[in-house]
């Protein structure tokens, strides 16, 4: 029966191929809008978990900063008993060893200016510890990391970028290994040697700058505390937490530990924070929610484009009356007279469906890449949207097919 019925509907929509195609359009476009919008979506939340990946979803950043107070009470300037120092720093160390990797510490030595030939080249000068530096997971094309040597002794070693040792030594970073590096900060200037390179990872600001952006250098933490005649205090710093602990719960317990043994009797400070994966959650439901509301707004186009299957099948429902009529008199019921046209607007809307489908990953891949974003095709989506495409063709279908199934055959076969 169903095989009958296919059957006809098919040697029906073919006999009228273009006003078919007309009626499908807007399933179509519906669907591919939808299909394109996921897949944009799904890219471009896929790419901002990766880039705070990298960042180090794992992170938690703490602070120090002012306690809640009234507003008539007056705060004093933070002075250096309020900062982290490095008997706290060690104390976190040792307290949660096991649960973290260690704290991670830099400090900005400034940008800073190196000569050359016909411009100056623009650097950031960074002070980092051994975990802060294994946390921007560098990969390095030349020369090596700091030893625990170099952080010591606080040489005056540099680790630079790729970008930054092409445009002063050439296209082989190699070259730039064992160089001498004079960078100018203000109106001081610091020498370094360079003992490795990095590869240098072009973002979208490097466009914007007339110098082709900006990239940071590397030096061990006490040579940066040195140069900046600083001790070793700091008002924020990085907890890196190891993978099968939840970086939220270690957020508080640190606070809450910091808090009570070293920020208990202090009046006006105390110590906050935030992590890297409540940043990844929010920024992943945003990305979602906007998603979800072009989605939306795109799938309005489907409610058209099924009231215009509708439309074309009561059209062709008076064009077809005697047809219903003969079919009738020769013992057609009306069960079977409803499922021929109901099997039409679902033949109709899945073609549309799929077509809608395969155009909106076309479109939506095609976004992605020229978005440089990774494409990420919704499969779940595709199912949801195939699934519609059935349901819209039996729910604009279902009233024309019982108009044709309630038709009196005499009326039908008289009708001209």
């Amino acid at each position: 029966m169903f095989r009958d019925n296919l059957d006809i509907a098919l040697t029906e929509l073919r006999a009228n191929r273009l006003r078919t195609l007309l009626t499908m359009l807007g399933i179509v476009i519906g669907i591919a809008s939808v299909i394109a919008i996921m897949t944009v979506g799904n890219s471009m939340n896929k790419a901002v978990s990766a880039s705070m990946n990298e960042m180090g979803a794992g992170n938690m950043s703490f602070y120090v900063t002012q306690k809640e107070r009234g507003s008539d009470v007056p705060v004093r300037e933070m002075k250096a008993r309020d900062m982290a120092d490095e008997d706290m720093l060690n104390d976190i160390e040792e307290r949660f060893r096991g649960r973290i990797k260690g704290v991670a510490l830099s400090k900005s030595v400034g940008d800073g200016k190196i000569g050359q030939r016909k411009k100056e080249l623009t650097v950031s000068i960074v002070g980092v510890n051994a975990i802060a530096l294994e946390s921007k997971n560098l990969n390095m094309v030349a020369g090596r990391q700091f030893r625990q040597k170099d952080y010591s002794d606080r040489a005056k070693v540099v680790i630079i970028s790729s970008k930054l040792a092409k445009d002063l030594y050439g296209k082989d970073p190699e070259n730039a290994v064992g160089q001498s590096l004079e960078c100018q900060v203000q109106d001081r200037f610091f020498g370094y040697s360079v003992i490795g390179v990095y590869e240098h990872q072009a973002s979208k600001n490097d466009f914007m700058m007339m110098d082709g952006g900006s990239t940071e250098c590397y030096i061990p933490l006490r040579t940066a505390l040195t140069q900046l005649n600083q001790d070793f205090q700091f008002k924020d710093f990085d907890v890196v937490s190891v993978p099968e602990e939840d970086p939220e719960n270690m957020l508080n317990e640190i606070k809450d530990y910091l808090n009570e043994k070293y920020y208990k009797e202090n009046d006006t400070y105390h110590v906050d924070g935030y992590s890297m994966s409540s940043w990844v959650k929010e920024s992943e439901k945003m990305t979602q929610t906007l998603t979800l509301a072009l989605s939306a707004i795109a799938a309005i186009s489907l409610l058209v484009g099924g009231i215009g299957v509708m439309n074309i099948m009561v059209v062709s429902i008076t064009e077809r009356t005697k047809e219903i009529g003969i079919r009738k008199a020769l013992g057609a019921t009306n069960q079977a007279i409803r499922m021929q046209f109901i099997t039409e607007s679902i033949v109709m809307c899945l073609a549309g469906g799929l077509i809608g489908v395969v155009l909106g990953i076309a479109a939506g891949l095609g976004i992605s890449k020229a978005m440089s974003y990774p494409g990420t095709i919704p499969v779940l989506w595709i199912f949801v949207s195939v699934g519609f495409s059935v349901a819209f063709g039996v729910f604009f279908g279902l009233y024309p097919a019982n108009k044709a199934a309630k038709m009196d055959p005499i009326e039908a076969l008289r009708y001209e």
